[in-house]
This record gives structure tokens, sequence and C-alpha cells, in this order.
């Protein structure tokens, strides 16, 4: 007699005893308050770039109504992005474990025969594939971007942000269909028989509550070798899923995280020379040409401020000095300080030209940056200036500064 095997798409085939309602709804319980903060903390994260200021800023084009949320993105608190940003990736990694948790609990769900019982039904299935295959996407782009690993094709913030309304959209769906029952079964002291449970388990190796604090232990050491990112000193060496794609600071004054070295985008010390170098500055009145020497004569301010990037890292507060940005716009016939189109030395890669909001120039903290923590700005950070912002995203505090445009944008 031949011998038949269970197949994916046979009951027989999924034995684990751990699969059940009561499992299943702690896992989405916790997804619930979870994917709701990496949602809003995302669109936050989207907002501080600006992506209506100016073409330059907006990798998303067409978003029509998704950027209905969109406003001036403040100064203050100066650490506003570094929580956020911080809170969105940390988060978001720690979930992972949960997340896995969860489809497998459901998995036989996708395997299911007939594939569509009625049209509510077959709603539901596609509700579910779209649930499925966009928290796949969400958090494979995100570990991704966070390790500065841009394999995908085309535009992370363009594909993270569809991607992540795709995916709430279903998110919320689903979650207004499962929510009532997964409480219910939460409250019950005997679990329900459905779909989840298996006809013939096979022999339990570890409880429900065991699994639990599996998952829980995977999602805590991969918080503890994340959050580090946030913090310096000793901490951030305990961020080992940290990025690691940038280069190495080094030590002393300038010796704190960056992502793109001088060598990396090809800044040689010929163009940053004092012989070579000028910083560009047009407006109202025209065009202004300052060497280095030129901007180290006018009044110079300090202001202590961190560096916060979308993959989650930043720095605590460093000692940044130089010519406020609202006095350059000042030099080219601004007395109230409009918007600013800031180019870079480099000649290639994203945001290597950037727009900040008039509100970003006018704050005092704003600086054309010179130095930092009382020495001259390295190579990789920016020598000879770059410019400095509160609360805004790493990528829009433009390094290698050559040519500064103000005026309505």
């Amino acid at each position: 007699m031949r011998r038949t095997f269970p197949t994916p798409f046979s009951p027989g085939f999924w034995r684990s005893p751990l699969r059940g309602p009561w499992l299943t709804s702690v896992l989405g319980v916790v997804l619930l308050g979870g994917i709701t903060v990496l949602f809003l903390t995302g669109l936050v994260s989207y907002a501080a770039y600006n992506p209506d200021l100016d073409p330059v800023n907006d990798k998303t084009p067409d978003k029509g109504i998704l950027g209905f949320y969109l406003f001036s993105w403040p100064t203050d608190p100066h650490w506003l992005y570094r929580l956020n940003q911080g809170i969105h990736v940390t988060l978001g990694i720690a979930l992972i474990p949960v997340l896995l948790a969860k489809l497998w609990s459901v998995v036989p769900r996708l395997f299911t025969l007939p594939p569509a019982r009625s049209l509510a039904h077959a709603a539901e299935r596609i509700s579910l594939l779209l649930l499925v295959g966009g928290a796949l996407f969400e958090f494979v782009t995100g570990v991704l971007n966070v390790q500065l690993d841009y394999i995908f094709p085309g535009s992370f913030y363009a594909l993270h942000f569809y991607g992540a309304w795709v995916f709430f959209a279903a998110f919320v769906a689903h979650a207004a269909l499962k929510t009532p029952k997964a409480l219910r079964n939460l409250r019950q002291l005997r679990e329900e028989k459905d779909d989840l449970v298996a006809p013939e388990p096979a022999e339990p190796t570890v409880s429900r509550r065991g699994a639990l604090w599996f998952v829980g232990g995977g999602s805590l050491l991969l918080f503890a070798t994340t959050v580090g990112q946030n913090f310096d000193g000793f901490l951030r060496r305990t961020a080992l899923l940290a990025p690691h794609g940038g280069g190495e600071p080094g030590s002393g004054p300038n010796g704190f995280q960056i992502n793109k070295t001088a060598a990396k985008v090809g800044i040689t010390p010929a163009e940053t020379g004092a012989e070579a170098w000028r910083l560009v500055v047009t407006g109202r009145t025209g065009t202004v040409r300052l060497s280095r020497a030129d901007l180290l004569q006018l009044p110079l301010y300090s202001a202590s401020l961190p560096i916060a990037c979308v993959e989650g890292w930043s720095t605590s507060d460093q000692w940044w000095r130089g010519v406020r940005l609202r006095d350059l716009a000042a030099l080219v016939g601004y007395d109230d300080p409009p918007d600013v189109f800031v180019e870079s030395l480099q000649r290639a890669g994203a945001f290597r030209r950037a727009a900040l909001r008039a509100n970003q120039v006018a704050d005092e903290r704003s600086l054309l940056a010179l130095t930092v923590n009382g020495e001259d700005l390295s190579p990789d950070h920016g020598y000879p200036a770059r410019v400095i912002v509160p609360a805004a995203p790493g990528v829009l505090n433009t390094k290698w500064v050559a040519r500064m445009t103000f005026g309505d944008l």
C-alpha cells in the first residue's frame, strides 16, 4: 500500500500543540499596540524631512492625500527627532520575534482550502495576504535601511512610505475584525476550539507560556543589542545591531558616529583647502562668496545639539560653533529669514542637496558650523563647513556645504 504524506493544505500537517486562539490573541494584542506606535512614529519621521517644502526633499512623488498630515517641522525640543526615530527603530527591531511568532501561529490559515468560501471570506483572505506581505515588506526594508544595505530598487523613503500605508490599512481592517474576539479569548479560562487548534496534536515540548517567554526573551535580546546606539560611551558598544556600514569616527572632539566619510563620497583635500573652497551665498541682493577665513571673521555662536539619523542612531549633544544661518540670510538681503536651499560638494547620492524651512533658518541655534567640541570639523564631519539645525534629521544637516540659496521655496 502506498503511504501518503500530508501537505500544508491538509489539517494533519500542522500538529503543534501550541497553536490556538489564546497564543494568537496574546501576540496579536502586543502587535496591536506596537505596530500602532511604529506607524505613528514613522509618519512623524517622514514629516521631519519637510517633504512638502521643495521637490529636492520629497522622495515620495504623487503621494496626494497621503500627505494630509504634513506640517512645518519644529526646532523645539531639539531632541525631538532623536527621540522619535530612536523609538521607531528600536521598537521595530524588538517586535521582530513577536511578528514572526504571530505569523507562525496563524500560518495554517494561509493554506486553507477552498481559498474562498464566500465573498466575505475572499475579502478576508485578500486582507490577510496584504497584512502578511505588508508586514514582511516593512520590517525587511526597515532592517536593511538600518544596516545601510540599500539593495532594494528605488528610494527607501518612497517604498517604505507607501508600503506603510498599504500595511496599516490592512492592519486596521484586521484589527477591527479580530480584536473583540482576541480580548474574549484572553478573558476565558478555557480555550475555544477553532481552526488553529491541531486535530491530532503532537506531544508538547514546551508550554504556551514557555513559548511566550522565549519570544519575549528574543525581543529583549534584540532591544538590548539595539538601544545602545542612542547613547554614547559604553552603551554604544552594546549596540551590535547598530549600523556598521559607515566610517570609523576615531577619538577626540570629532569622535562621534558618522555614516558617510569624505573619501566614500569623493571629497578630496584639494577642493576643501583654503585656496579652493568658497561658500557661495545667494539671495535677494545678489551673491556673496566667502572663504573659511571670511566666515571666521563673522560673529560666531555656539549650540549644543545632537546628530540623529533615520537609521535610529544618535549622538549626545555636541558643542558646535559657527555662523548663524539667519546671519547668512541677512548678508544677502533678508531681515526675516526665508527658506534655504543647501548644496554640498558631494556630487552623488541622496540628500546631497536639501531644503530647510524659514523657522529652521530663523532659530538662533541653527548654524553653519565650522568647529565641534572646540576643534575644527574633521573631513568626515563636513570640513570646511556643515549645517547643524535643532531637531532636524541627520541628512538635512548637510556636510561639505558649497552653496546656500535663500528665498521662498
